[in-house]
């Protein structure tokens, strides 16, 4: 290899450094999931990532506590502690349940909102409205349920099934355009369950949408 190829590969590298921020709303198994492959990517991937969730650990969470997690312990402090403090994307945590009353926490170049449990749609739309009054890019899930063989889908909610209740949800607060959806498709009111391969698989659909829209931000 000649001293020029060498110097343009070192130029290469240096351009390959995090950039860009993403906002983690809801650190459950899926959040968390994606919140670790976000941290593991290397050469690129966001500068900053900010987790929020007021939610503890608890003795089914065996996701955390299979990396040493304790239950009791907040999940956004384990994963700002899992990533460390000299880690070279800067992680924080926030153990605060998001709310129409803390809105303003949001912030970042993409939010990434997986929260579960009840309506969330009410939230779900005031949190995307609120990003993209800051310019920020969304992402939600429209159903984690599944075996492992179904497809994780990436689609945009103007292009989504109005059938499935999560798009057409999202339409009538007036969410109908510039907002990922991703997901089986599948939800409570159908046999599936969650199970660990449709979080895995989800998670790293999730993470690359994620990397995508940093890249197109730049």
């Amino acid at each position: 290899m000649s001293l020029e190829k060498e110097e343009n590969t070192e130029d290469l590298e240096r351009k390959k450094v995090p950039r860009g921020e993403v906002t983690l709303i809801g650190l459950g198994r899926l959040g968390f999931r994606t919140g670790l492959n976000l941290i593991e990517v290397h050469r690129g991937g966001p500068e900053r990532i900010t987790a929020i969730d007021g939610q503890k650990i608890s003795d089914d969470d065996l996701v955390f506590k299979i990396l040493g997690a304790k239950p009791g312990e907040y999940k956004v402090d384990f994963f700002e502690k899992l990533a460390g403090p000299d880690n070279s994307k800067k992680v924080k945590g926030i153990n605060r349940n998001i709310s129409g009353d803390n809105l303003d926490l949001i912030r970042g170049d993409v939010v990434c909102i997986e929260i579960a449990g009840g309506n969330t749609l009410p939230l779900t739309a005031g949190i995307i409205k609120k990003a993209h009054e800051k310019g920020i890019s969304t992402i939600s899930t429209m159903g984690v349920f599944g075996l492992g063989h179904e497809e994780i889908k990436a689609t945009d909610i103007s292009e989504g099934d109005p059938g499935n209740p999560i798009v057409s949800g999202l339409r009538e607060y007036g969410i109908d355009e510039n907002h990922l959806l991703v997901g089986t498709g599948k939800l409570i009111r159908d046999w599936e369950p969650v199970t660990p391969a449709i979080l895995e698989k989800t998670a790293i659909v999730m993470t690359s949408e994620i990397l995508k829209t940093l890249k197109d931000k730049r």
